[in-house]
């Protein structure tokens, strides 16, 4: 095969999860053209990757350009032996079909299996119902169909010199390198407020972390997390708790920091796989989403849940209001766990990192 499309996942950590998928394709068809088909934030989250050849963005509300018969035209121009489909989406196997492809791989979901010539059966129960997998094991099983060798389990990401540069800029300005350890957090969870973590957890996680520890604490944002982060920072009542509050914000910038940092104690978002993705020692908070889903096999992270008989509900609001699964998660738990990850990781393993650039 000499030109593969990858339609890549559309959330951050699933695109995370897929990277021993997309590296074994390469692998297996070093020389053929590989063409990444995703949204722009996804183009974000990998650039530096050596992967691919060249990289389509396709996405619904965006410019003209990148919509549905654009996108199509433009893969269609040259011929597309394959396409690997990373979603689900009948939209996805659609754009891949109208694109071209001569083959068409991907799991057999949402009515779409008219448009796939590989279809992959995804886990059921004996009612039919979908299985908790791990999206890592599923994306794995794709790149097999294709045709690779076992993709494995490392997942990988890479930096560019602009995004070393704006993260050591960020390390001078709260003069970081004065703390035997930086400790990031990541409170933001787009999926929505049901991930949340309140921020009176993470203020008084950041004060036991900087004064029981001697950590300096950052606190990591998205463009619409300003004022949480600025809130933790406010509510912790320490001066060792910075924010990222102020100045310009990037996906790059994010990854730069979690590489940078001793550890990491982040929500169920995107940023978890960034640690992994980096060998960073992480805490997850989970709420109402199932860990396998999202299971990465890092031996560097502790998952911390509450079992209650109302979830994993996989809801996005909490449906009966009291959000248990998330308030009794105890910044106590979370700063025992963070200890221990911490005290796991000897200043040689820490020293690897360059502070700045």
């Amino acid at each position: 095969m000499t030109r593969i499309a990858l339609f890549l996942p559309n959330w951050i950590g699933d695109v995370v999860m897929a990277t021993p998928a997309v590296r074994a394709v390469r692998a297996a068809f070093p020389d053929a053209e590989l063409i990444a088909v995703c949204k722009p934030y996804v183009a974000d989250v990998l650039a530096g990757a050596p992967w691919f050849t060249e990289t389509v963005l396709a996405d619904k509300r965006g410019p003209r350009e990148r919509r549905l018969f654009a996108v199509a035209g433009r893969l269609r121009a040259k011929p597309l032996d394959a396409a690997l489909l990373f979603p689900n989406s009948f939209r996805t196997a659609l754009l891949a079909y109208l694109g071209g492809a001569k083959r068409i791989v991907g799991f057999r979901r949402y009515a779409r299996g008219v448009f796939l010539t590989d279809k992959l059966q995804a886990k059921t129960d004996p009612r039919g119902r979908f299985v908790p997998t791990p999206a890592l094991d599923d994306y794995n099983r794709l790149a097999r169909a294709l045709g690779t060798g076992e993709p494995g389990h490392r997942m990988e990401l890479f930096t560019t010199p602009a995004d070393e540069a704006a993260a050591a800029a960020v390390w001078e300005r709260f003069d970081l390198h004065r703390y035997p350890r930086v400790v990031a957090l990541n409170p933001g969870a787009a999926f929505g407020a049901a991930k949340h973590w309140g921020s009176d957890h993470f203020a008084e996680l950041a004060r036991g972390l900087s004064a029981r520890l001697g950590c300096g604490v950052l606190v990591v944002c998205g463009p619409g997390e300003r004022e949480m982060a600025r809130r933790i920072a406010d509510e912790s009542r320490s001066p060792h708790v910075f924010p990222l509050s102020d100045g310009p914000l990037s996906l790059g910038l994010t990854k730069a920091l979690v590489r940078r940092a001793d550890l990491l104690v982040t929500t169920d978002s995107g940023p978890r796989h960034f640690a992994a993705a980096f060998d960073r020692p992480v805490v997850s908070l989970f709420g109402p989403t199932h860990i396998e889903w999202t299971e990465t096999y890092f031996a560097r992270e502790i998952c911390l849940q509450k079992k209650l008989p109302c979830g994993p509900c996989q809801q996005r609001v909490c449906p009966l209001g009291h959000h248990r699964c998330m308030r009794e998660l105890a910044p106590a738990e979370v700063f025992a766990a963070a200890d221990r990850l911490l005290t796991r990781v000897p200043l040689a393993v820490r020293e690897e990192v360059p502070r700045a650039a």
